[in-house]
């Protein structure tokens, strides 16, 4: 099924970005990823944004959507924290940390960095991330809260040691 064209609305906090707009837009991506809703999540990137995610380049709402929609499918029980790591005018880059299970049952932690850069109505217009992947055991998971946004009093990757 073939979806309307998405109007491309203000995502504020939009550029130049103060740092404390650059937490704030942190929080809200992580919010959304956490939500794992891919129809959600994609209206933060410009319609012809573009990413490079480990070996995978999507490209566009559309490409970007079914990258999602494939990654949220094999990692279940996903759970996320970012954290601001510097930022400019236009661009963020941010540290971020996930669990997630795999369909036998292994726990992973994969950490990463993100660099994000965007458009004057705060929509991302590009994406470059780096990841890795570390099985763990159960009983070391970090993540405990219900599935949807980390609570508020969660702590964070730094506190974590992580």
């Amino acid at each position: 099924m073939t979806r309307p064209p998405m109007p491309d609305t203000a995502r504020p906090p939009v550029p130049p970005f103060s740092t404390e707009d650059a937490i704030r837009k942190v929080r809200l991506a992580e919010d959304a990823w956490n939500s794992r809703d891919p129809s959600r999540v994609v209206l933060a990137y410009t319609p012809d944004s573009r990413w490079r995610n480990r070996a995978e380049f999507p490209q566009g709402r559309a490409e970007i959507e079914a990258f999602l929609t494939r990654k949220w499918q094999r990692e279940a029980e996903y759970r996320l924290i970012k954290e601001l790591w510097t930022h400019g005018a236009d661009r963020i880059a941010v540290r971020f940390a996930y669990e997630w299970r795999d369909d036998s049952g292994q726990w992973y932690r994969s950490h990463g960095n993100e660099n994000w850069e965007f458009d004057t109505l705060g929509l991302m217009r590009l994406r470059f991330a780096s990841i890795n992947d570390q099985p763990i055991a159960e009983a070391d998971r970090k993540f405990r809260w219900p599935q949807g946004p980390r609570p508020a009093d969660h702590p964070g990757l730094t506190d974590l040691g992580l």
